[in-house]
Protein backbone atom coordinates (compact mmCIF):
# COMPACT_ATOMS: atom_id res chain seq x y z
CA UNK A 1 0.00 0.00 0.00
CA UNK A 2 1.31 3.44 -0.87
CA UNK A 3 1.19 6.49 1.40
CA UNK A 4 -1.52 8.31 -0.59
CA UNK A 5 -3.94 5.39 -0.27
CA UNK A 6 -3.14 5.03 3.44
CA UNK A 7 -3.82 8.73 4.02
CA UNK A 8 -7.23 8.38 2.36
CA UNK A 9 -8.10 5.48 4.70
CA UNK A 10 -6.87 7.10 7.95
CA UNK A 11 -8.66 10.45 8.11
CA UNK A 12 -7.49 11.69 11.54
CA UNK A 13 -6.90 10.60 15.14
CA UNK A 14 -9.91 10.82 17.45
CA UNK A 15 -9.08 12.46 20.79
CA UNK A 16 -11.24 12.31 23.93
CA UNK A 17 -10.64 11.53 27.60
CA UNK A 18 -11.75 7.97 26.98
CA UNK A 19 -9.24 7.51 24.15
CA UNK A 20 -6.46 8.85 26.40
CA UNK A 21 -7.34 6.15 28.94
CA UNK A 22 -7.35 3.54 26.16
CA UNK A 23 -3.77 4.42 25.26
CA UNK A 24 -2.56 3.75 28.80
CA UNK A 25 -4.80 0.83 29.76
CA UNK A 26 -5.45 -1.10 26.55
CA UNK A 27 -2.59 -0.10 24.17
CA UNK A 28 -5.17 1.27 21.70
CA UNK A 29 -5.39 4.43 19.62
CA UNK A 30 -8.62 5.59 18.00
CA UNK A 31 -8.75 6.95 14.46
CA UNK A 32 -11.56 8.27 12.27
CA UNK A 33 -11.32 6.25 9.05
CA UNK A 34 -12.94 6.13 5.62
CA UNK A 35 -16.46 4.63 5.78
CA UNK A 36 -15.68 1.94 3.22
CA UNK A 37 -12.40 0.84 4.88
CA UNK A 38 -12.11 -2.78 6.04
CA UNK A 39 -10.15 -3.93 9.10
CA UNK A 40 -7.18 -5.41 7.16
CA UNK A 41 -6.94 -2.21 5.09
CA UNK A 42 -6.91 -0.10 8.26
CA UNK A 43 -4.15 -2.24 9.81
CA UNK A 44 -2.06 -1.98 6.64
CA UNK A 45 -2.61 1.78 6.42
CA UNK A 46 -1.45 2.31 10.03
CA UNK A 47 1.58 0.12 9.34
CA UNK A 48 2.37 2.11 6.16
CA UNK A 49 1.97 5.55 7.74
CA UNK A 50 3.44 5.00 11.20
CA UNK A 51 5.66 1.88 10.84
CA UNK A 52 4.07 0.20 13.87
CA UNK A 53 2.83 -3.39 14.03
CA UNK A 54 -0.92 -3.65 14.60
CA UNK A 55 -2.25 -6.53 16.73
CA UNK A 56 -5.99 -5.99 16.35
CA UNK A 57 -8.51 -3.57 14.81
CA UNK A 58 -12.08 -2.98 16.02
CA UNK A 59 -14.45 -0.65 14.18
CA UNK A 60 -17.62 1.22 15.06
CA UNK A 61 -19.89 3.52 13.07
CA UNK A 62 -20.88 6.68 14.91
CA UNK A 63 -22.24 10.13 14.14
CA UNK A 64 -18.61 11.30 13.79
CA UNK A 65 -17.92 8.73 11.08
CA UNK A 66 -16.32 5.30 11.27
CA UNK A 67 -13.96 4.86 14.21
CA UNK A 68 -11.15 2.33 14.26
CA UNK A 69 -9.70 1.21 17.58
CA UNK A 70 -6.20 0.00 16.74
CA UNK A 71 -4.37 -2.14 19.30
CA UNK A 72 -0.57 -2.24 19.44
CA UNK A 73 1.93 -4.64 21.03
CA UNK A 74 2.75 -2.60 24.11
CA UNK A 75 1.79 0.56 25.99
CA UNK A 76 5.12 2.14 25.03
CA UNK A 77 4.41 1.72 21.30
CA UNK A 78 0.91 3.18 21.65
CA UNK A 79 2.17 6.07 23.79
CA UNK A 80 5.10 6.81 21.45
CA UNK A 81 2.82 6.84 18.40
CA UNK A 82 0.26 9.06 20.16
CA UNK A 83 3.06 11.50 21.00
CA UNK A 84 4.39 11.36 17.44
CA UNK A 85 1.02 12.21 15.87
CA UNK A 86 0.28 14.95 18.41
CA UNK A 87 -2.34 13.31 20.63
CA UNK A 88 -0.36 13.66 23.87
Amino acid sequence: MNVDTAMKIIVKPYITEKTFAMIENENKICFIVELSAKKPEIAEAVNTLYKEKVIKVNTARTIYGKKAFVQFESTEKARDLATKIGML
